[in-house]
């Protein structure tokens, strides 16, 4: 039987609401935002037609979550009509001439960035309070994790006595990737794309794991003003430059709707050089007399909207579905693509997420796939195209396959994710490479050939046991002859004698990356004292007036879920038996005191940026650390040098912006006194 109005506005409401859940409260979206406004479209359509079976708002956008503290907005925070086509976007500029009453209207474009709308509210000039968008009207109030943003200016000189400041939040495009790098060394689920990870950081209430988490925002808009100080938007633009906030401006102010829609396909050839993840443009009218002539619906102002840019997207063929087992034993299903060219580069793999994902798609092996990019960066699968599915086509048995190739997995609870109950081969490999990669013990010459051998040959189960192998079971090695055996043996001596965050960040404990480790080991001084750890020694727990118990970090850096990890992994007496390996074995335990401290480098902030002529990432990262110097992932005011090679991006503009000292790296070797 065919679908009634009502059963029709029914389902789609259902979609809408599970949609907006994923999106706004579990930052997890199953959809494109291409995908869903044409959901919303579609049942707005749908109530205007059969008015009768209309339901009631489904508050689209509302971004409170529980556990926070809500805040109204003293000017409301309307959210943004979008339009996808030209001739919508012509029809809003003649709309909004008439309403106006004048044909020459000067407008002001800037890129729409794909982030977290809030509010910050300064009083006589003092910063107060930063507070999300939530339902227009009321937000949650995120000021102890928005403050961690350094860009965004405490104190105001000449300001009004209340000033409402609306921006986006969001992760730069480095930083993102930076994180999935730590998340991938980890053997963890990659973050789908900036914009989700923007958000769930900004929601976090464990405070140290979003400092360790470097979040941007750019600042556009006016909220309440008390006095009135501004006619254009353009004006209050420029205040905020002068009052030091980070704003964007990469557009001039056109004349008229025409000019206004050239700006945006300009906008379109630049968007992917930007920093951060943009997914249209966004058009206001300068002038605000004329902004409050236009007026504006509960929802949406007349004198704004939001042009948004078509995903780009590509049909290809899904050959095979992989299973991709990491450090930790979680099992990703990967699929494996015809190659197709996809917003500038080859794609020929995609992650497929989990078992769950590729039943709701019933995504098969041999069918022909849409995929996209999630915010310019990760390819994903959006959904099959079942037209040209294959006529012998069969459901893909995700239980069956991890059988067929050997991998005794199962579910926890209500977890996504299959993990295997015992180290699969793969996830011995994994573990070792880890071990002896340059960001922990650095064991020159075992890579991943090197690993699948000494896992083959059995002479290691745990990574630990490579500190004890002998010349004589080197040799058994493909290709290892004496010089091998003795740079190898020469390789596992120096790493024995490595600083202490490299045998803690090679033991693996999960959400300990590279930074974390060096926190860890500046504090507890040693091995012995981390293993011995207790709860009090990372978190100091306090009952507030209600009765809710919270934790204050006693480390920088490491909040609950990093402390809840260490705590855990060194209650399993087999990573115990692993410490006591590394002490057997001679490996550096105790955190040595640098006597290299340089002075001009000492308490410095260093970002890196670029490929520089000799020096490596890392090398570059330990040389500044050595010296005394921090260093850093994002440029900001209190950043001190940064050090830039070919191919600097766009932590050279914003350094050079901002008047940060730039090194390249004969200038840092200099600073260093090598």
């Amino acid at each position: 039987m065919s679908e009634t109005p009502r059963d029709h506005i029914l389902r789609l409401r259902a979609e809408i609401q599970r949609y907006e859940e994923l999106y706004r409260k579990k930052h997890a979206p199953e959809i494109s935002d291409f995908e869903f406004d044409k959901l919303v479209d579609k049942l707005a359509d749908l109530e205007r037609e059969f008015p009768m079976f209309a339901g009631p708002d489904l508050g689209i956008g509302d971004d409170k979550a529980e556990g926070f503290q809500q805040r109204d907005h003293k000017s409301p925070m309307l959210s943004l009509d979008n339009t996808y086509d030209e001739a919508d976007f012509m029809a809003f500029g003649e709309r909004l001439a008439k309403a106006v009453g004048a044909s020459a209207l000067q407008f002001v474009v800037e890129p729409k960035i794909d982030g977290v709308a809030v509010s910050l509210t300064y009083e006589n000039g003092k910063f107060v309070r930063a507070v999300t968008r939530g339902n227009g009207t009321r937000g949650d109030d995120v000021t102890h994790n928005v403050a961690l943003i350094k860009s965004i200016p405490r104190k105001l000189a000449d300001a009004p006595d209340l000033l409402e400041v609306r921006g986006e939040i969001y992760m730069e495009l480095e930083e993102f990737q930076r994180l999935n790098r730590e998340r991938e060394a980890e053997g963890e689920a990659l973050y789908a794309n900036p914009r989700n990870l923007a958000a769930g950081t900004v929601k976090l209430l464990d405070a140290a794991v979003a400092q360790s988490r470097n979040l941007s925002i750019v600042c556009y808009g006016l909220g309440a003003c008390e006095p009135a100080m501004f006619a254009k938007l353009s004006d209050f633009k420029q205040r905020l430059k002068d009052w030091g906030f980070p704003i964007r401006d990469d557009i001039g102010l056109q004349q008229g709707i025409k000019a206004a829609w050239a700006a945006i396909q300009q906008l379109d050839q630049i968007r992917r050089n930007l920093p951060f993840p943009t997914d249209g443009a966004v058009v206001k009218l300068n002038s605000l007399a004329e902004q409050q002539k236009a007026g504006t619906t509960s929802k949406f102002p007349h004198w704004a909207v939001a042009f948004k840019f078509p995903p780009d997207q590509a049909e290809t063929i899904l050959r095979a579905i992989s299973m991709q087992v990491g450090r930790t034993g979680a099992i990703t299903p990967v699929a494996e693509l015809d190659p197709v060219l996809l917003a500038g580069s080859t794609v020929a793999r995609a992650t497929l997420h989990n078992a769950d994902e590729i039943a709701r798609k019933d995504i098969r092996e041999g069918d022909t796939v849409l995929i996209q990019k999630a915010g310019e960066i990760i390819p994903q699968v959006l959904g099959v195209v079942h037209a040209k599915r294959p006529a012998d086509s069969k459901p893909f048995n995700f239980e069956a396959r991890l059988k067929e190739l050997g991998l005794d997995a199962t579910r926890d609870g209500e977890e996504a994710a299959y993990k295997l109950r015992v180290p699969s081969r793969e996830m011995k490999i994994r573990r070792l490479i880890h071990f002896a990669c340059k960001q922990c013990l650095d064991i020159d010459g075992l890579g991943v050939a090197v690993a699948e051998q000494l896992i083959d040959l059995e002479l290691v189960d745990a990574p630990v046991q490579t500190l004890s192998i002998t010349a004589e079971q080197w040799r058994m090695l493909d290709g290892f002859k004496d010089k091998s055996v003795d740079n190898m043996l020469s390789g596992v001596a120096q790493a024995k004698q490595r600083e202490l965050w490299r045998a803690i960040h090679a033991l693996g404990i999960p959400n300990v990356g590279m930074q974390t480790a060096k926190d860890l080991a500046r504090h507890f001084k040693s091995m012995n004292a981390l293993e011995s750890a207790k709860l009090g020694d990372l978190l100091i727990s306090k009952v507030g007036k209600k009765g809710h118990e919270t934790y204050t970090s006693v480390i920088s850096g490491v909040g609950i879920e990093v402390s809840e990890s260490v705590l855990s992994f060194f209650s399993d007496p087999h990573h115990r038996e692993w410490v006591q390996a590394m002490r057997n074995a001679g490996l550096n335990l105790i955190e040595v005191a640098s006597a290299t401290t340089v002075e001009g480098v000492a308490g410095k902030t260093f970002v890196l940026t670029g490929t520089l002529p000799t020096l490596g990432r890392d090398e570059a990262r330990d040389l500044i650390e050595k010296a005394g110097g921090k260093v850093s992932g994002s440029v900001s005011k209190n950043t001190h040098y940064v050090v830039a090679g070919e191919e600097a991006g766009s932590k050279l503009t914003k350094a050079q912006e901002l008047g940060v000292t730039i090194l390249d790296e004969a200038g840092l070797r200099k600073l260093l006194g090598t």
